[in-house]
């Protein structure tokens, strides 16, 4: 009994010794997560610090969260001032953990940046797929870097899935091409499709703009009705990180004045749907997100 126990607690030591010898990582937001997840798989010990309907722009960390990224080995960040209310705490981390600002390893030349926002960069880079793509080999790359006796395991996960994107980013160009073309303008509640907008060919108008910080004012719903009235345009979406009363003012002004809109169903922005629907993975998002707008607009 003795050398069975024996036996027992050193596998189990050894067995624990596997699991600590893991990276560990942490992500900010789910898509982040969700490339890391199809990536390294139980390579990594990941935790993930935004679920299904939050929203980034606006999130502060629990006590558990400061606490996974005192332990973090590698934390993955969106960056350009997505995570606002963080972006302090990643700065100061720098110096003792890498903290890797995934989408700032696009080429500047490629952040959209308007006048309208002040200069400031759109942080909404998943919604083009492309882009997104540059984002998954900044992560694939980071974890070969970290951890060298997993890097052909990481390496081949990567490209299979820099494929899977490929395919998406077409899939999702043929998809909005059967909207008509008079019709293919994306009303949601703030302005997080511009990158799907320019990507794939639609006119993107947000209730609020790149944050969700502030919210819209009576001025931003009649400017809104107006534009919608006049181009006779078919639905407005919601947002699953974002309150629908202001779309829900859209709607019933335009039916003040005649025009009947509907709200073609609510869209997946900053956050990612739940765990085990199509909607919460990267992939399936999107490919929802794109039905969603076909099927509302053609």
């Amino acid at each position: 009994m003795l050398a069975l126990a024996a036996l027992v607690l050193a596998c189990g030591g050894q067995k624990q010794a596997v699991i600590d010898s893991r990276l560990r990582v942490v992500a900010t937001t789910g898509m982040i997560g969700d490339a890391v997840s199809v990536i390294a798989g139980d390579r990594v010990d990941l935790y993930t610090m935004m679920g299904p309907g939050v929203d980034p722009h606006l999130y502060k960390a629990t006590s558990g969260d400061i606490d996974r990224l005192h332990r973090a080995d590698i934390v993955f960040y969106n960056g350009l001032h997505l995570e606002a209310k963080l972006s302090e705490v990643f700065h100061q981390m720098a110096a003792a953990t890498p903290t890797v600002p995934v989408a700032e390893s696009i080429p500047d030349s490629l952040i959209r940046r308007t006048a309208e926002f002040g200069g400031q960069p759109d942080p909404h880079v998943w919604f083009d797929v492309s882009l997104w793509r540059r984002v998954v080999e900044t992560i694939g790359r980071t974890l070969v870097d970290r951890d060298t006796a997993n890097a052909e395991f990481y390496d081949s996960n990567m490209k299979a899935y820099l494929g899977a994107l490929d395919s998406l980013d077409g899939w999702v160009r043929g998809e909005i091409e059967k909207i008509p073309a008079d019709q293919r303008v994306l009303v949601t509640a703030h302005d997080a499709f511009g990158y799907f907008g320019r990507a794939y060919g639609m006119e993107v108008k947000g209730l609020q703009g790149i944050s969700t910080v502030t919210e819209a004012g009576l001025y931003d719903v009649t400017r809104m009705v107006d534009l919608l009235v006049e181009r006779q345009i078919k639905a407005v979406f919601v947002e699953s990180s974002v309150p629908r009363k202001s779309i829900e003012a859209v709607v019933e002004g335009c039916a003040s004045r005649g025009h009947m809109i509907q709200i073609g169903g609510q869209l997946f922005s900053d956050a990612m749907g739940a765990g085990g629907t199509e909607e919460g993975t990267y992939l399936g998002m999107v490919r929802y997100n794109a039905r969603i707008i076909t099927a509302a607009l053609k």
